[in-house]
């Protein structure tokens, strides 16, 4: 059942979104109880509009502006997962990745790279990188949400192995 709430627009790029009344049960989703999210964007604008929709629907969220304030978060609070832009001052997304899956605490933790650059060639070496998975912006809030809750739900183990073969079939 839908409970009816506020409606807010959601912005990624030029596209705009209205959200509502799409969470079920008030807002949280049993899947995601208290599943914390780090958000890395260095658009302020886009990290809260990102960081609202995640939150509507029941993730707990930590942000960061830059890679290395990326890199201090993820390693103090060890997210659920983490979704990540690549182009970022101080240290970009590839070097934010590739640091956290060379690190035990934070290897097996999903990334979700979001990002602008749509080159076939800069996909892959996202994924290279250790991404999880590459979403290109603009996204439909939906289907991000959708990735998430799907990386979420994954145990480690396969989580590893749903990234080869996503890879395996490009």
């Amino acid at each position: 059942m839908h409970r009816d709430g506020p409606t807010a627009p959601f912005l990624l790029n030029d596209y705009r979104y209205v959200v509502g009344s799409v969470v079920p049960g008030g807002g949280e989703r049993s899947s995601c109880m208290r599943k914390k999210i780090l958000i890395v964007e260095d658009n302020t604008e886009l990290l809260e509009l990102l960081r609202s929709y995640i939150r509507l629907a029941g993730y707990t969220t930590t942000t960061a502006t830059n890679g290395l304030d990326a890199l201090k978060k993820a390693r103090s609070s060890i997210p659920d997962l983490i979704v990540l832009d690549l182009v970022l001052p101080e240290l970009d997304g590839f070097a934010v990745c590739e640091s956290l899956k060379k690190d035990p605490a934070t290897e097996k933790t999903p990334i979700i790279m979001l990002t602008g650059l749509t080159s076939e060639f800069t996909r892959y070496a996202g994924l290279e990188s250790g991404a999880n998975e590459y979403v290109t912006k603009p996204a439909n809030p939906d289907q991000l949400l959708s990735r998430i809750e799907y990386w979420l739900q994954k145990e480690p183990a396969s989580a590893e192995s749903a990234t080869k073969d996503s890879e395996a079939r490009e």
